[in-house]
């Protein structure tokens, strides 16, 4: 068993409750969102920048932009999927009849 996991399984419904009623603990959806597209955003510019320092031959460890790259193209794509995933369930929930 994950030594991470362990205090989650010992909590009782009460303690339960206190995690999910307080306002400084739980992080609306929204908030997360923005936060992670503006981390991908910072990845982007930031291995926009190191390819522009590559052409010019300012920049000498080819494998650090690379895995810059990799990173922003990695957040972009799981944006796209993020964002596939966000309109199917809007669409899904539009087509539930009342």
């Amino acid at each position: 068993m994950v030594n991470g996991i362990n205090p989650l399984i010992n909590m009782n419904n009460q303690t339960t409750d206190k995690i999910i009623s307080s306002k400084n603990i739980v992080t609306p959806f929204s908030k997360i969102l923005k936060d992670a597209l503006n981390q991908v955003e910072t990845d982007i510019k930031t291995a926009s920048d190191l390819v522009k320092k590559v052409s010019i031959g300012d920049v000498q460890d080819l494998h650090h932009v690379m895995i810059a790259t990799e990173k922003a193209s990695l957040g972009l794509q799981l944006t796209v999927q993020v964002r596939n995933k966000i309109v199917e369930a809007y669409q899904e929930i539009m087509r539930m009849q009342v």
